[in-house]
């Protein structure tokens, strides 16, 4: 009696951790994304969320990738401008609507130390998506763009990546349940093949 007991105080625990874990992983999405223009070529992973706004957008909170070779290394954090942008900050939205960005967009950093943000532009005469794109040697105010920056005509996407159903999770405490009833009935079995 005493091994039913444990047995089943170990299945409890080992799919009670299991769905708990699943739960906490559930609790953020990932997205892959990507976009192109003319001499830009960007894409990526996002972080975000899982619950959208009553606006439809989710908050991007992590972001991995490469924009023209060089490496993403970090999110612009939201109620900020990227460094050569200012006073346009970004709000780290993404939606699965038509209009997947905002018009304040997302921003993020690359290893050769430049900074892009990509947004939806509503006030061209076709709305579209833009990215501006800052260089060094980075000059405050948007009013500023060098030669080595642009504000250029972008498509973009981004799709959510498949997420595992909740059913894996219940195959996976049936298979435990059935594995400690087995085990139970081969120890059951051979008490009686001793005796």
């Amino acid at each position: 009696m005493k091994n039913i007991a444990l047995v089943s105080a170990t299945v409890l625990i080992t799919t009670s951790g299991l769905l708990f874990q699943t739960m906490q992983a559930a609790s953020a999405l990932n997205w892959n994304w990507n976009y192109s223009g003319t001499g830009i070529e960007a894409n990526g992973t996002f972080t975000t969320n899982d619950t959208p706004n009553n606006l439809g957008f989710y908050t991007i909170s992590g972001i991995t990738g490469t924009r023209n070779g060089e490496t993403i290394t970090g999110l612009q954090a939201a109620g900020t401008p990227i460094p050569g942008n200012e006073p346009f900050d970004v709000d780290n939205f993404i939606s699965l609507d038509a209009q997947q960005l905002t018009g304040d967009g997302f921003g993020y950093s690359t290893s050769g130390g430049n900074y892009s943000s990509p947004f939806f532009a509503s006030f061209l005469p076709t709305p579209g998506y833009l990215e501006v794109f800052s260089a060094p040697p980075i000059i405050p105010g948007f009013e500023n763009l060098g030669s080595e920056d642009s504000e250029l005509p972008i498509s973009f996407t981004a799709t959510i990546i498949t997420v595992p159903e909740p059913t894996s999770i219940l195959s996976l405490f049936a298979l435990s349940i059935l594995g400690a009833s087995s085990a139970l009935k081969r120890k059951k079995s051979s008490k009686f093949t001793q005796n």
